[in-house]
């Protein structure tokens, strides 16, 4: 006997509420849609701070369209970068901002790969090549910078760094022949970080992200282009060392990693040593006691024809302790994502696998139960007896691990040569003593360009 359906009364199926795999951990999912990402891009700084009070060291959050969970404090950061269980994936953690900008950077590989390539990288960054590059940054900056007292009044110091470091960018990394052709890779770059954290993450027509992808475009040709000419060449630059590196095995780099390498490096010189070194200038313009002192301790280094020597870098203590507290207090790269490769554990919290996990340097660069007074500009935090009594990974403006940032000496190399040749032409100061505001996310940058006026010592 048959049933006839249309008299039965079926009740629609009740539909599951959505649950959460991170439910059991501390946090929401914000406001619908777009989660915390405005809130944490307007100021991840009080943003962190708000959740770490009201959650703790562990907590869920949702931002750029995926649920995810921060760990906070110096224990987080060793688990997170020293990673000896290789269960953390950087790829997996910057894939959705860089993928489309960015591709398989050194930063966007891992395990065995990441160690592939990143030995077959450092030879640019041993004793030879890093002499070289010393001497192009010598050159250009003394260069540069005997021609910013030529402005009267106040300049802006952030745009005229960004230029100069973009300069010095192609004249270490590809070569002086090299920088009457910036402008374009300036514009190119601008557009592809300003992509990387687009709300928007297709390349719509007119969206930040469409100018992204054009702006890697621009870039990949560029690289791609000049690759045969300098691996046949003797070149002493960083794209030539890279041209003529090998794998363990004896096999060069691809073009398509030439590429891939040179377009990361390029933006990681360019843009956090322009938020480190603004930095530096930033807080020595507040704080003139300890301009004067990196000004004392620059004229006691007397280099040789005028250029900071390498023996006289070493010399320089104090400013590459002021460096530290700037990158302490403003780190270039605040908050570090990863994916979780397998199920992990942190303070008894369970996190799934294929869980994105960040940690906070910015957060971890002001925790009170590691600095005294921690909004205070002090590089006395910086000496030996100080910097041993911490934990090890309370100050990670350049990562940790295998991840390590392969460019560090390359930074603290230029942020020394700019500040010897900076404080023996210039005294900065902020106009009327003013202290503009700073946008954290995703690089610290003045949102005023920070002008400073410079009077000739």
């Amino acid at each position: 006997m048959g049933v006839d359906l249309a008299s039965v009364d079926v009740a629609p199926p009740r539909r599951r509420p959505f649950r959460s795999p991170l439910a059991h951990i501390p946090g929401d999912r914000g406001w619908p849609v777009v989660g915390h990402t405005l809130q944490a891009l307007a100021d991840p700084k009080a943003f962190v701070a708000a959740r770490a009070a009201r959650y703790g060291p562990i907590y869920r959050r949702h931002m750029f369209g995926e649920e995810g969970v921060t760990l906070l404090g110096p224990e987080a950061n060793e688990l997170v970068l020293f990673d000896t269980a290789r269960g953390f994936s950087s790829a997996g953690g910057w894939g959705r901002m860089l993928d489309r900008l960015f591709p398989r950077g050194l930063m966007l590989l891992d395990f065995d790969e990441h160690r592939l390539h990143r030995r077959a990288l450092s030879v640019a960054f041993k004793a030879g090549p890093m002499r070289a590059y010393r001497v192009a940054l010598n050159r250009g900056i003394a260069a540069a910078l005997d021609k910013w007292g030529d402005a009267p009044g106040e300049m802006r110091f952030y745009p005229a760094i960004k230029a100069l470091t973009l300069d010095l960018a192609a004249t270490a990394f590809l070569g002086a022949s090299e920088v009457a052709e910036t402008e374009t890779l300036q514009r190119a770059f601008i557009d592809m970080v300003a992509a990387s954290i687009a709300v928007v993450r297709w390349p719509l027509p007119g969206t930040v992200m469409a100018r992204g992808v054009r702006g890697r475009e621009v870039v990949a040709a560029y690289f791609a282009a000049r690759v045969p000419a300098r691996r046949a060449g003797a070149g002493d630059d960083l794209f030539s060392h890279l041209c003529r590196a090998t794998y363990e095995d004896g096999r060069p780099l691809s073009v398509a990693d030439i590429v891939n390498h040179m377009s990361f490096f390029m933006m990681a010189a360019h843009d956090t040593l322009t938020s480190s070194i603004s930095s530096l200038i930033y807080f020595l313009a507040r704080h003139p006691e300890w301009q004067e002192r990196l000004r004392d301790e620059s004229g006691r280094a007397v280099g040789a024809e005028g250029m900071l020597d390498e023996a006289d870098l070493e010399t320089l203590i104090e400013t590459e302790m002021a460096f530290k507290e700037a990158l302490r207090l403003h780190p270039p790269v605040p908050a570090l994502p990863r994916r979780a490769v397998r199920a992990i554990e942190f303070r008894g919290v369970s996190i799934p696998a294929g869980t994105v996990v960040s940690i906070d340097p910015l957060f971890t660069h002001y925790m009170r139960e590691i600095w005294d007074a921690p909004e205070r500009f002090d590089p006395r935090r910086f000496t030996e007896v100080e910097s041993a009594r911490r934990h090890r990974f309370a100050f990670v403006p350049f990562g940790g691990g295998a991840h390590m940032c392969l460019g560090l000496h390359f930074a603290y190399l230029q942020a020394k040569c700019f500040a010897w040749h900076f404080l023996r032409r210039y005294r900065a100061t902020l106009p009327a003593g003013e202290a503009p505001p700073w946008r954290m996310w995703p690089i610290p940058k003045p949102v005023d360009g920070l002008p400073v006026r410079l009077a000739r010592v």
